[in-house]
């Protein structure tokens, strides 16, 4: 059994539960996906599947990708991730289907995708630098200030926060919570927001460390009292 599956952001919404409240929802895409290729122990030296987003519009691959899905006997994709297969269970053979349904409702999964790319920024807004004074006369109003001594070591220190591209990372969310899953349309509704950008490619996975969660006991006695 595969603990993730590939996916695409639709957007977010908001979803009403059964008590009346509204939980903010993003919703996702998720699948279905082809296995592409079964890496083994044995040969490759760990349990995983390559899996393929399958797509209405076709892809277009070179001449040696063509031969790698033709292996496997599955059309072409346009995205390819590779997941790892839990312990103790049978890996999913080329060319079998992965759908949303390997997660249930009130799993915890982690969610991998691209960031939001903001192009080239200067220090405010991408290290939250505070910026000089704003009265008149000022002439350091952006400016990241001193960088570096010019006499020793007269060059700038590696890792100085400065001005330069900003997002486009790849960024993990740990820990969101499965909210509602529509297995007729291939859409998992996640709890909260996910990185990147509406139809951004995303990886959904089981939680690697999950959050703890504790239940309290009615009726138990606190410590200190009788």
């Amino acid at each position: 059994m595969v603990t993730g599956i590939i996916g695409k952001k639709v957007g977010m919404t908001q979803v009403f539960r059964a008590d009346g409240s509204v939980q903010p929802v993003t919703v996702i895409k998720a699948g279905p996906c082809v296995v592409v290729q079964a890496k083994t122990a044995g040969k490759d030296g760990y349990e995983a599947v390559q899996l393929g987003l399958v797509e209405e519009r076709p892809a277009r691959v070179t001449r040696p990708l063509a031969g790698h899905y033709k292996k496997a006997g599955v059309p072409p994709t346009r995205v390819r991730r590779e997941v790892r297969v839990a312990k103790g269970t049978d890996a999913p053979k080329p060319g079998e289907q992965v759908l949303v349904s390997v997660f249930a409702v009130g799993d915890q999964i982690d969610v991998v995708g691209v960031s939001r790319g903001h192009g080239f920024q200067g220090v405010i807004k991408r290290h939250h630098f505070h910026g000089g004074a704003a009265t008149h006369g000022s002439m350091f109003h952006r400016a990241p200030g001193s960088i570096g001594a010019s006499s020793y070591p007269s060059r700038v220190i590696k890792g100085m926060r400065a001005a330069g591209r900003m997002g486009a990372d790849r960024v993990t969310v740990r820990n969101l919570k499965v909210e509602r899953i529509d297995a007729d349309q291939h859409l998992l509704l996640v709890r909260g927001a996910v990185p990147g950008a509406r139809n951004g490619y995303v990886l959904i996975r089981k939680a690697v460390a999950p959050r703890r969660i504790t239940v309290p006991q009615v009726g138990k006695p606190t410590k200190g009292r009788k």
